[in-house]
């Protein structure tokens, strides 16, 4: 695939045109509700099925089903990636206006850290072609490790990241708006907010682990990786918004996940044996999750939506005014400390 250079920089452009138009839509704190969600949910994914379309017009029907296989798989585990950021923001009680700049930010860093993965597994594969059945074998493995752990859920109490962060950083309580830090009589603070975008900037790692491997089961094009990488990312708030509070209804989805690794790392076992049509993994890999989602929620009719309620959560709150007042600025310290330090360099000096 002859991908010009130019290329890249557009499809960088619209990358980064899309973020700034997005994060000027929400520049100031408000609850997304479902409506506005599902509106921006349509846009993603119209921009999204319409790249794949100038894909297939311009470089053929192999390479546009490659992109559509792929970014099929990135949407579906997204999913799973939106239902354990819902789990972390119930935890730590995070009020609904400030979830979007947490998303935001991490989204931002998914994009970055998979670029940097793509990258990578572009290099590997290209060096050593016999690597495929390692990412083959961890699909086998990680989709039956999903089959028999699809009852769990992360434990964000007992969180190794969550303990480092701590260990690292002291954290306050309360939340001083859409504030990552502050500072409290000199000392840098952490708000439960900053906490809140490590783990999900941890957590976009972990699946991206799992999702490279799976779509250079479909498609080994650096070109089509990123994109169908990068459109089924930019998407994530707007699906957060729309089916945070609808995870209880989708209780075979991360079966059918499982099941589309299984069958991305079979594809993958068999490249020298028979290699498999792309249009045929493309349409296995769509019946699986349609057949996942429709059973999920014909088994679960009548239930409405709810939020997720995580059990001994910590009682994490919204600062006061007398608190928000007390908080000073955290790139510029207070005047008292400027003080202090003014009178240890002149007694200093007459020393």
């Amino acid at each position: 695939m002859d991908v010009p250079l130019w290329l890249w920089f557009a499809v960088l452009g619209v990358i980064i045109a899309m973020l700034a138009i997005d994060l000027f839509a929400h520049r100031k704190a408000h609850v997304i509700g479902v409506r506005e969600a599902a509106v921006w949910s349509i846009i993603w994914v119209t921009l999204g099925v319409a790249f794949g379309g100038y894909i297939w017009a311009e470089y053929g029907a192999e390479l546009g089903q490659q992109y559509y296989a792929g970014y099929l798989i990135e949407k579906s585990l997204a999913v799973d990636n939106v239902f354990v950021w819902a789990i972390i923001f119930a935890f730590f009680h995070v009020p609904r206006e400030y979830q979007h700049r947490v998303l935001f930010l991490g989204v931002l860093g998914a994009l970055v850290f998979r670029g940097i993965f793509i990258a990578l597994g572009a290099v590997l594969i290209d060096q050593f072609s016999w690597i495929l059945y390692l990412f083959a074998a961890f699909l086998l493995y990680t989709g039956w490790m999903m089959i028999r752990k699809r009852n769990e859920h992360m434990d964000v109490a007992n969180s190794k990241i969550l303990k480092a962060f701590k260990r690292v950083i002291p954290m306050t309580d309360a939340y001083h708006g859409q504030k990552f830090l502050i500072r409290k009589a000199g000392v840098l603070v952490a708000t439960p907010l900053l906490a809140v975008l490590v783990l999900v900037e941890v957590t976009d790692i972990i699946f991206a682990v799992d999702s490279i491997p799976a779509i250079f089961g479909v498609t080994s094009e650096p070109f089509i990786v990123f994109t169908a990488n990068a459109f089924a990312i930019l998407g994530l708030r707007a699906m957060y918004f729309l089916l945070a509070d609808l995870m209880h209804r989708f209780i075979y989805l991360k079966l059918g996940l499982a099941f589309v690794l299984i069958w991305v790392g079979i594809k993958m076992l068999l490249l020298d044996v028979y290699k498999i049509p792309t249009s045929v993994s493309l349409a296995v890999v769509a019946l699986i999750i349609t057949v996942s989602i429709v059973a999920s929620l014909r088994a679960t009719r009548g239930q409405s939506r709810h939020e997720i309620v995580v059990e001994n959560a910590p009682p994490f709150r919204i600062a006061t005014e007398e608190e928000m007042a007390e908080a000073e600025p955290v790139w510029r310290r207070s005047a008292r400390v400027d003080q202090d330090a003014e009178i240890e360099r002149s007694s200093r000096g007459r020393s």
